[in-house]
C-alpha cells in the first residue's frame, strides 16, 4: 500500500469523461487515499460527483469555438483567472494542495493542469478514445504519465512533445457498479430463464435511430431463433418510433422487452450471452471489463471517425465483431448477427479473449501508476 496521498481530478462534460474518473476515484478511496475533483457545477459532473461522495471544487472556463474566432479571448481570460485562482488556493492551504493531478481530456483540466505544472506537482492525463482532444495534446509535453485507453493513441502524444516513457497502456476505467454485475440477478429481473440466449441492444443517445430501424426490420427472423431474447434499448428520443416500428404482439413481447434506456447497466450486461452496440469509448470498455461478446457498428459521424478506431481494440483481440453503419441494412449483416446469436460456441471464444484484455483491472492499473509518481 502506497503512502497516503492527496489526488485532485478534472473531469466533465460528458459521461465519457466523468464516468472513468469516478471508477479511478473509487478506487484510490478504497485505498485510503484523499480525492477531490475540480469541475462545472452546473454540468454533469457537478451532479454525479456529489452523489457518489466526493469533494467537489467548482472551476468556470469556456471553450473556443473555431467558428467563433472572437471567443478564444473570453476563453484564455477565464482559463488564466482560474488558473492563478487554484494555484493561490494551493499555496495559501497545505490542506487542498495536491499530491498529484490527473485530468481526463475535457477542456475543464486546462486551470487544474497548469497550476500544478506552475507550482511542481506531478500531473497525469488520461485519454479515453482513439482521438485525443485538444486539451489533452495541448497538456502532453509536460505531463508525468499519460494513461491511454487505446494503443494507437501513444504515437499522437509523442509528436505532440511527450516524454514516450511517460505514455502507458491502462485501459479506461469502469466503475464498480458496472463491474459487481451480476448474470443471475440480472436476468431474474429481466425474466430471462437462465438457458436462455440473451442479445442486448443498446446505440447511446446518439445515432440510435438506424440501429432502432434496422432491428426492427430483423424482429422475425431474430424471434425465430429458439430460446433467444432481446432487450433493446433505444434512447429517449427514438422509443416511440421504434416501438411502434417493431408492433410487438404480447407473445413477442414476451421474449422482446424495449426501453428508452438501461439503468442498471452492469447486471444487464452480466446477463447478456452477447450485445450489439454503437463504439463509444464507455461502451467498449463495459462491454471489455465484462467480456461479453459483441457486433459493433461504430457511429459514422464521430469525429475523425474515432468509434471504427475504438472497436479496433476489441475486434483485433478477437472479442468483437464489426459492421459498418453503411451496411447494416444489407443481409451480410442480418447473417453476422443470427449467426453470433445461434453460434454458442464462437461466443466462448470471443469470451475468453475479452477476458484477456483485463480491462476489468483499468482502475487498479491506473491507481497503480499514479501512485508511482509520488
Amino acid at each position: 500500500m502506497a503512502a497516503h496521498m492527496k489526488i485532485a481530478i478534472a473531469a466533465g462534460g460528458t459521461a465519457g469523461h466523468v464516468n472513468p474518473a469516478l471508477a479511478l476515484a473509487e478506487e484510490l478511496r478504497s485505498r485510503g487515499h484523499d480525492v477531490r475533483f475540480y469541475g462545472e457545477s452546473r454540468r454533469l459532473e457537478g451532479k454525479l460527483v456529489p452523489q457518489a461522495g466526493f469533494p467537489f471544487t467548482p472551476v468556470h472556463v469556456t471553450g473556443f469555438d473555431r467558428s467563433r474566432p472572437w471567443t478564444l479571448l473570453a476563453a484564455l481570460a477565464h482559463l488564466a483567472r482560474e488558473e492563478g485562482r487554484l494555484a493561490r488556493d494551493f499555496k495559501r492551504d497545505p490542506a487542498l494542495k495536491p499530491d498529484v493531478v490527473i485530468g481526463f481530456g475535457a477542456y475543464i483540466e486546462l486551470p487544474l493542469v497548469r497550476a500544478a505544472a506552475k507550482l511542481g506537482i506531478p500531473y497525469a492525463l488520461h485519454e479515453q478514445n482513439s482521438v485525443p482532444g485538444l486539451a489533452n495534446k495541448e497538456s502532453a509535453k509536460g505531463a508525468s504519465l499519460i494513461a491511454i485507453a487505446q494503443p494507437s493513441v501513444a504515437a499522437v502524444f509523442e509528436k505532440r512533445g511527450a516524454d514516450p516513457h511517460a505514455i502507458t497502456f491502462t485501459g479506461n476505467p469502469v466503475r464498480a457498479s458496472i463491474l459487481a454485475g451480476d448474470r443471475a440477478r440480472g436476468r431474474a429481473e429481466l425474466g430471462v430463464p437462465n438457458d436462455a440466449t440473451l442479445l442486448v441492444v443498446f446505440g447511446g443517445s446518439l445515432g440510435a435511430h438506424h440501429l432502432n430501424a434496422r432491428m426492427a426490420s430483423l424482429k422475425a427472423r431474430l424471434l425465430e431463433v429458439e430460446g433467444l431474447h432481446v432487450l433493446h434499448s433505444t434512447g429517449a428520443d427514438d422509443y416511440d418510433d421504434t416501438v411502434a416500428a417493431l408492433a410487438l404482439t404480447p407473445q413477442e413481447a414476451e421474449r422482446y422487452q424495449v426501453r428508452p434506456y438501461i439503468d442498471d447497466m452492469g447486471d444487464v450486461l452480466a446477463a447478456a450471452d452477447c450485445v450489439l452496440s454503437r463504439a463509444g469509448a464507455s461502451s467498449i470498455a463495459e462491454i471489455a471489463a465484462l467480456a461479453v461478446p459483441a457486433l459493433l457498428v461504430p457511429y459514422p459521424f464521430a469525429t475523425a471517425d474515432h468509434q471504427t478506431t475504438n472497436a479496433r481494440y476489441l475486434v483485433d483481440a478477437g472479442a468483437a465483431l464489426l459492421c459498418p453503419d453503411a451496411q447494416i441494412d444489407g443481409e451480410d449483416f442480418a447473417n453476422t448477427l443470427l449467426d453470433l446469436v445461434r453460434d454458442g460456441a464462437r461466443r466462448a471464444q470471443m469470451h475468453a479473449a475479452a477476458k484477456g484484455l483485463g480491462q476489468d483491472r483499468a482502475a487498479q492499473t491506473l491507481a497503480d501508476a499514479l501512485e508511482a509518481l509520488v
